[in-house]
């Protein structure tokens, strides 16, 4: 991925991500669960990341800091990808950073809604049936964890919330 620079998430890149999250999530995707997560709590900059391809933003990441039951982590997402620049590995390099970056600063778990055959191999495994629930309609086979903290994944229980910090 030599042609991408990857750099923290800055004020003034909000029009384009929010124009991305737009393009790739429709009218509807404020209805979504892990969309009424994160109106509870802002993104953690500092754990937000863009891909640069010659210094446009291809695509973004997002961390949100959550609650699961008493237990403190992140909600990944959302993580959008310029539509003309998908399938080139950029959302990839993004949640793989900002898993990385997570883990250095002691952040046990991050949790997502999303596809296991697409972020298994980024280290997302699925969470125990009925024991993390969301805010809203979630298929449970959807609702995956990267574990930063080895086990963490098996104690996780309560309903996900949007953590302010």
């Amino acid at each position: 991925m030599s042609d991408i620079l990857i750099r923290p998430e800055a004020p003034e890149d909000e029009p384009t991500i929010s124009a991305l999250i737009a393009a790739a999530f429709g009218p509807g995707a404020y209805a979504r669960a892990a969309f009424r997560v994160r109106e509870q709590a802002p993104h953690a900059p500092e754990l937000s990341f863009v891909a640069l391809l010659d210094g446009a933003i291809a695509a973004s990441v997002r961390l949100t800091p959550v609650t699961v039951g008493a237990d403190a982590g992140f909600l990944l997402g959302p993580l959008v990808v310029d539509p003309p620049l998908k399938s080139r590995g950029y959302g990839k390099a993004l949640v793989r950073h900002a898993l990385l970056e997570a883990r250095k600063i002691g952040i046990r778990f991050v949790i997502l809604v999303g596809d296991a055959p697409y972020y298994g191999p980024l280290g997302f495994v699925p969470l125990p049936p009925g024991r993390v629930r969301m805010p809203g309609p979630c298929d449970p086979k959807r609702l995956l964890v990267a574990e930063l903290e080895e086990g963490v994944g098996a104690s996780l229980s309560g309903m996900v919330a949007g953590r302010l910090r």
